[in-house]
C-alpha cells in the first residue's frame, strides 16, 4: 500500500501565524519565564541573607551583559503577563472576542508591555 497519492498537511513553515497565537504561545513562555524569576528572586534573598560576601558574588554575575539582559528579559515578560492576563479579564466578560477586537488588543498588548518595559528601566536608571 503506497501513501505517494495522499495530500500532506501543511508544514509550520508554510503556515501563517494569526498575532492571537503568537501571543499565546508567547505569554505560556513568559509563563515559564517568570517562574525561573522566581528562582533567581529566591536565589537574591538568599544571598543577602547569608551576608554581604554572598551578596557580592550575587551582583558580580548580574552586573554582567548577560545578567542584565536576564533582568530586562524578565521584566519584559512580567509587564507582557500582566498586560495579557488584562486582556483575558476583559475576555472573560465576554468582550473583545471579535476576530477584529482581538488582534487589535493583540497589539495593544505588545505595544504596552514594550512601553512599560522601556519606562520601568528609564525611572530604574
Amino acid at each position: 500500500m503506497s501513501n505517494v497519492d495522499r495530500p500532506l498537511s501543511p508544514h509550520l513553515s508554510i503556515y501563517r501565524w494569526p498575532i492571537t497565537m503568537a501571543l499565546s504561545i508567547l505569554h505560556r513562555l513568559t509563563g515559564v519565564a517568570l517562574s525561573l524569576g522566581f528562582v533567581m528572586l529566591a536565589v537574591w534573598l538568599f544571598d543577602i541573607a547569608s551576608g554581604a560576601d554572598a551578596y557580592a558574588v550575587f551582583m558580580k554575575y548580574m552586573d554582567t551583559l548577560i545578567g542584565k539582559l536576564l533582568l530586562v528579559g524578565w521584566s519584559f515578560a512580567f509587564f507582557y503577563h500582566l498586560s495579557n492576563g488584562a486582556r483575558h479579564l476583559v475576555w472573560d466578560t465576554g468582550r473583545g472576542l471579535e476576530k477584529e477586537q482581538a488582534t487589535s488588543s493583540a497589539w495593544l498588548v505588545l505595544i504596552a508591555a514594550v512601553l512599560l518595559t522601556g519606562v520601568f528601566w528609564w525611572v530604574a536608571s
